[in-house]
């Protein structure tokens, strides 16, 4: 299960009506990279790929495909908007180590 803060929800569904080529959710994926092994990417996605993992919160749905679904099971997604820096932040039981920029996890 992903979980969203509702400031994450609804900076989701600001992103969503400013699209301008129809996207209807959120694309969570897991990929390798950075300095700790693995990095997370966001997407705006018109629809679900075959095998993705749909999960809807009130007016925005998050996909996530069926490589990252273990790695991400429980993660909490947030927004963050502050002086020194604005976005999206992650709260995942499985990671077991980061790096020392935040870029990049390990699981």
């Amino acid at each position: 299960m992903v979980a969203l803060s509702e400031t994450a929800r609804i900076m989701i569904r600001r992103l969503l009506d400013d699209s301008a080529d129809g996207a209807t959710g959120l694309r969570v994926m897991v990929e390798q990279g950075g300095c700790a092994g693995l990095q997370y990417k966001l997407g705006l996605d018109s629809a679900a790929h075959e095998g993705d993992q749909v999960y809807d919160f009130e007016d925005v749905r998050v996909f996530v495909d069926p490589y990252s679904v273990p790695i991400v099971s429980g993660l909490t997604i947030d927004f963050v908007d502050g002086v020194e820096s604005s976005g999206f932040v992650f709260d995942n039981p499985n990671a077991s180590g980061g790096c020392s920029c935040g870029k990049s996890f390990a699981s």
